[in-house]
């Protein structure tokens, strides 16, 4: 019981140490292991830990979904200056762009007022409601 007290119902700590702090001799000291509790008496289980990914392989994971890059457009290409993104940073750029260029509408900032770039992007249009932008931006992700 007291070692529930310690530790949750499931934790990593280095093999060679018990619960309790005291060394457990016939583990390899050099794994991690994850205490899980079973059974009505609580007994102590030790199983080996899945290793965490390396910061190489971290950084190979491609994203899925909306966060996978997706190769874009040439319009959108001339904007955001990249071959590929995915749609989540796409859309943070755009809205990047449009703050610092200060192209909301004054009087209603739900309302994009598009330059020359933007219109090339949103169809051609003058002005763009905020919540069509997502939409508008659909056609440039080629699938």
């Amino acid at each position: 019981m007291a070692a529930r007290s310690l530790l949750s119902s499931s934790s990593t700590f280095m093999a060679g140490q018990s619960a309790m702090n005291r060394p457990l001799r016939h583990l390899p000291t050099s794994a991690p292991f994850n205490v899980v509790f079973r059974g009505r008496r609580s007994f102590l289980t030790l199983c080996r830990a899945s290793n965490p990914p390396s910061s190489a392989e971290k950084n190979e994971s491609r994203g899925r979904g909306i966060t996978r890059p997706r190769p874009i457009s040439p319009e959108l290409q001339e904007l955001l200056g990249v071959p590929e993104i995915p749609r989540t940073q796409a859309l943070k750029q755009i809205w990047a762009y449009i703050k610092e260029k200060n192209l909301q509408d004054p009087d209603n900032k739900k309302i994009i007022v598009c330059d020359e770039r933007l219109k090339k992007v949103f169809g051609g249009k003058d002005r763009v409601g905020f919540l069509e932008i997502s939409g508008l931006l659909n056609p440039h992700f080629v699938k």
